[in-house]
Parts: structure tokens; sequence; C-alpha cells
């Protein structure tokens, strides 16, 4: 059936169809609604929505949920993000299945409360401290914002991992006609549960990038719960060898997943000779003015990263065709993410597109950059 939805809506009906039951966020520019859905939508008590005191309650009521094995999910904005890091660093370190929903707009600071921006991009994936990596998605659009919350779900329930769901205040607001029943999603995943038999230790793996089985916490086995080093019996510890297994752990289990978690769209032609990389709201225009290039007659391609970290480096480089000689970067803040294209792809031109001022690139500005590479 076909609805007008924003991107905010979308992100809710992607989180029940992931089998989402547990809500909790304090009301911010442009994330509000998704608490106010949620409300809405637990209504008939299918789950529970809670409004806290503050975003640091919020994160620390889906952390406490999630472990005694709800499916939870949080939503906010970059100064919301701010609040939250220290408790994603305690989800990381206890290994918490937990979505986060990041609805950007213009910083730093309170910054334009109504303005668009997504100045989050490298926030998002260093936002602990340690540096550890997590996985980070990008919506592009009400439709995309649908598939990757139910993907982020999948994600997090498989990594044991908290997810960074990336939207910003063009997406998260705008209303677009989407006929949900016609995305594809994946499977639900499960997160692996301990079995009833034997005992168990919370955080025992057999290889570095194996995930640790889920017993929750109120349930018959014991669990232990903490933000400092640990062991696999969830036990403080000064043993260097372990503390070294643990954090190994922690980075080995996201970068053994990388290839999983490529997520893209390519629109590929094999001699063209500009490419356009585009995430999040630059990805509309970008689509437009590819077509309107390859109506003049250029060779351009186009690769839309809905992951952003880790970064997707296979389906770059696989982007860069023998004949591509320029790359053209566009992005909704000052040029954050093209330093990582440029750690991928070491020839050719590579051009940096920006708009920070809380209006989005019009597809016309893309084209010329296009079209000035041809000309070059």
């Amino acid at each position: 059936m076909r609805e007008f939805l924003t991107g905010n809506q979308t992100v809710v009906r992607g989180a029940l169809r992931a089998g989402c039951d547990f809500f909790a966020g304090y009301p911010i520019t442009p994330a509000s609604s998704i608490l106010s859905d949620f409300v809405d939508a637990f209504a008939d008590g299918g789950g529970r929505a809670v409004q806290t005191e503050d975003e640091i309650a919020a994160i620390g009521q889906c952390i406490g949920a999630a472990m005694t094995g709800a499916r939870a999910l949080t939503a906010t904005s970059g100064p919301g993000m701010s609040l939250y890091s220290e408790n994603i660093g305690l989800a990381q370190m206890g290994e918490v299945p937990l979505v986060i929903v990041d609805c950007q707009r213009m910083g730093p600071a309170t910054g334009g409360a109504t303005a668009t921006g997504e100045g989050d991009v490298l926030f998002a994936r260093h936002i602990t401290s340690g540096g550890y990596p997590l996985p980070v998605l990008a919506a592009t659009n009400a439709a995309t914002a649908y598939r990757l919350t139910h993907e982020a779900f999948n994600i997090a329930e498989r990594l044991r991992t908290p997810v960074i769901l990336l939207s910003s205040k063009d997406i998260a607001l705008t209303r677009q006609t989407v006929d949900l029943d016609e995305i594809p999603l994946a499977e639900k995943r499960a997160r692996t549960m301990h079995g009833s038999d034997g005992d168990f230790h919370p955080y025992r793996v057999a290889e570095l990038d194996d995930v640790p089985a889920f017993a929750p916490i109120g349930g018959p086995a014991r669990v232990r719960f903490t933000g400092s080093i640990h062991d696999e019996e969830g036990l403080l510890t000064i043993d260097r060898r372990k503390i070294d297994r643990k954090l190994r752990h922690l980075d080995a289990k996201i970068q053994g997943a990388r290839t999983s978690l490529e997520l893209f769209d390519a629109d590929i032609d094999p001699d063209a000779e500009a490419l356009v990389i585009c995430y999040g709201a630059t990805d509309g225009a970008a689509r437009d003015a590819v077509d309107e290039a390859r109506s003049m007659g250029r060779r351009v391609s186009r690769l839309t990263l809905y992951s952003l970290w880790p970064v997707p480096g296979d389906a770059v480089r696989r982007a860069v065709t023998s004949y591509v000689r320029h790359l053209i970067v566009p992005e909704l803040n000052i040029g954050l993410y093209v330093e990582e294209i440029r750690r991928v792809v070491r020839h050719g031109k590579i051009s940096s597109l920006t708009r920070f001022d809380g209006g989005l690139i019009a597809p016309r500005t893309i084209l010329n950059a296009v079209m000035e590479g041809f000309c070059g």
C-alpha cells in the first residue's frame, strides 16, 4: 500500500518489523516524532515506550532493557549523541545489542535545530573512548530509513553491538510516497542464546571474531555486566593477556564482518570517466545529476553508500572502474567523509563538494562539478 510518510515514521515501522519492543528517548528536534510514534505504537501493550528525564537516562534504560532480552531503540540528534557517548562505550564493553538513530541537524552545539546537516559522520564512528569500531549506517530517504532500521537490528543482534543509523532533518521530516510492502527486507535475526545446559560464561568466545552467547539478566543464568575491563566471566581483571584478548575481540568481531556490513547501491557504467560517491540526503540530487549527465552523452557512474563504518572499501574500489579519472563526493558538512575515500582511492582527481549552511546541494551543483571534470 502506497503511503505518504516521513523518514521518522518509516524508522518506527522498520523497527516494529524488526521486533523492537522497547523505546526510550527524550524530545529533541528533529527526532521527537519517533518518540511520540512509539508511544502510539505501544499503546496496546505490545511494547514499552518511555519519555525519560534526559538523554543519559534514555540510552541507559535501553541498555538495561536490551540486557534483559528486549530489542531496544533510542533516537536523538547531535546534542543528544554527545550525552549518549559514555553509555555507548558501556554498550560496546558489555556487548549490548542496541539501535541508535541520530537525526542529524546543523551543528555544532545547539546549532540550527530546524536546519539540516550531516556533520555527525566522524562523530558517530569515534563517539566513544578507546576507538573501538561500531557499525554506522546512513539513510537517504524514507524508504531506506525503513530498510536500514530493520537491518540495524539484524546487525545489532548478530554481532551484539550498538549500531548507529544516521538520518538528518530533511530525511526525518520530509514526507515521501513509499510502499513499505514492496521494500525487500532480510530475514529477522535473533541473538545467539545460551542453552539451558552447562555453565554460562557471559563473554567467552572460541575465536576473537566470534560473538558470545547471550543470557538475559534476570534469567536462570548468572550474568555479570560492567563497563570496566573484564574477563570471559565478566569479572574485573588486571591480567594483561585477558585484557588483550577482550579488547582484540571487540575489534575483531566488527572487522571480521566487514564484507557483510558493506551496504550500498551501485549504478556503474564500466566505461565511466567520472564517479559520484554519495550518502545521506545528497543521494537524490546525485541520482538526478548522473541521469542528466548521461542524457548529455557523458559516461558517469554513481555509488550510494548506506554503510559508512567500517568504510566499505571493497565497494568503493569496485566502483572505480578502469577509465574513471574524476570522483565527486557531495556532503552536507565541511567535507568529512571525502578523506576516507582518499584513503581508499589513490589515483585520479577527487573533488569535495560541500554545503553546511542548512540548505541542500542541488542536482545542478553536482552536475556542474561532473562536467568540469570532463572539461579539465
